[in-house]
C-alpha cells in the first residue's frame, strides 16, 4: 500500500513534467529482472507523453539519476476489450500495433540493487523516456494473427552498437512465456486500482535484455528477429 502511494504521488509529478497520460508499462515481467529485485511478480508503471522519443533520437548518457537501457516493446490499445483479455490471442485482437521501443528507464535511487518490487513499485518502475519506431499494423485476418502470435513468442530480440556488436539478447517467451501476457497481467493489476487501458494507449511489455548503463558515444539498436515487418529502432547517447 506504501509503494502504490508512493507511485501515485510520483506520478502527479511526472505528468506536470512529461505531460498527458499516454499509456502503462509492465515492469519485471522477465524473471531473470525479477531475480534482481528479489521479486516474483511483475508490477507495473504509467507512461506519459514526452516519454516517448522518435526513433534515432539524440539523448544524454546521463538523462536520469541512474539511467539504463533495455530491450522492450510497445502496443498500442485498438479498443476497451484489452482490459478484459485472458490469453495472448485475446490481446492481439485488442491492439492496433505493434512498435519497436528500447526503454530509457532511471532507477533514480542511490542503491539500485537493493530495490525489491514494492520499491520498484514505488518508482513508478523507473518510467523516465524510451524510443519508439515504425508501428507494425496488426492484421485481422485470424490466420495472420496466428501467426504474428507465434512470431512474437519466437523472436529473438537483439540489441547492437553501431558496429553491429551484439550487447545482449533475449527471446519473446523470456516475458511471461509470451510477451502479451504481460498485458494480460497488467488489465487485471489495473482493474484492482480502478484503471483501465484505454483505446489510443501504449503498453510497454517489459525487457527482453538485461538493464545496461549507456555512454557518450553509443548508438543502440534493437531488433527483432523472426517478425517479419517489425523494424529496427536506435538511440543515440550523447
Amino acid at each position: 500500500a506504501d509503494a502504490a502511494c508512493t507511485r501515485a504521488r510520483l506520478q502527479e509529478r511526472l505528468g506536470h513534467q512529461f505531460g498527458p497520460l499516454v499509456g502503462y508499462k509492465a515492469g519485471l515481467t522477465n524473471p531473470a529482472v525479477q531475480k534482481r529485485f528479489n521479486t516474483d511478480q511483475p508490477v507495473w508503471g504509467a507512461l506519459y507523453q514526452d516519454m516517448l522519443l522518435p526513433n534515432g533520437a539524440e539523448v544524454s548518457a546521463a538523462f536520469g539519476a541512474r539511467a539504463l537501457f533495455e530491450a522492450d516493446l510497445l502496443v498500442r490499445v485498438k479498443d476497451a476489450g484489452i482490459n478484459n483479455a485472458t490469453t495472448p490471442a485475446e490481446v492481439l485482437a485488442h491492439v492496433s500495433e505493434i512498435i519497436p521501443f528500447i526503454e530509457l528507464p532511471d532507477l533514480v535511487v542511490l542503491a539500485p540493487p537493493k530495490l525489491n518490487g514494492n520499491g520498484v513499485t514505488a518508482i513508478n518502475v523507473g518510467a523516465r523516456m524510451g524510443v519508439a519506431g515504425t508501428p507494425l499494423a496488426v492484421p485481422q485476418d485470424a490466420a495472420a494473427q496466428a501467426r504474428l502470435l507465434d512470431q512474437l513468442q519466437g523472436m529473438n530480440v537483439r540489441l547492437t552498437d553501431a558496429q553491429g556488436t551484439q550487447l545482449d539478447s533475449g527471446k519473446g517467451a523470456d516475458v511471461l512465456g509470451h510477451p502479451l501476457n504481460a498485458v494480460v497481467w497488467l488489465g487485471s493489476a489495473l482493474k484492482s486500482q480502478g484503471l483501465a487501458m484505454q483505446p489510443g494507449q501504449v503498453i510497454s511489455l517489459g525487457s527482453f535484455s538485461k538493464l545496461m548503463p549507456p555512454k557518450a558515444g553509443l548508438k543502440v539498436t534493437v531488433s527483432y528477429d523472426g517478425v517479419p515487418g517489425l523494424q529496427p529502432a536506435s538511440v543515440q547517447f550523447r
